[in-house]
């Protein structure tokens, strides 16, 4: 499957649907040495520990989780470093 990162108005989308768990928050963590100060990530996931393990990935880089929704077998959320 390929992955596509797309723009939309300040805001990184990354897809990490297929990974395996906690590779998604090594994915962010890649993008997040290109983020500035107020940039926002938006990422969506499948893997069933996604949300503890970006909770944990936020508190650990003192990024903000913006929030976090379950869309069908999804989950996406919104960080701002």
């Amino acid at each position: 499957m390929k992955k596509i990162e797309v723009r939309k108005k300040n805001i990184k989308i990354l897809d990490t649907t297929g990974l395996q768990c906690s590779q998604a928050v090594l994915k962010i963590a890649a993008k997040s040495a290109d983020m500035k100060p107020g940039n926002l990530i938006e990422v969506v996931a499948d893997c069933p520990t996604f949300e503890k393990d970006v909770r944990y990935w936020c508190k650990r880089v003192h990024g903000t989780l913006l929030w976090i929704r379950i869309e069908e077998d999804k989950k996406r959320c919104q960080m701002q470093f």
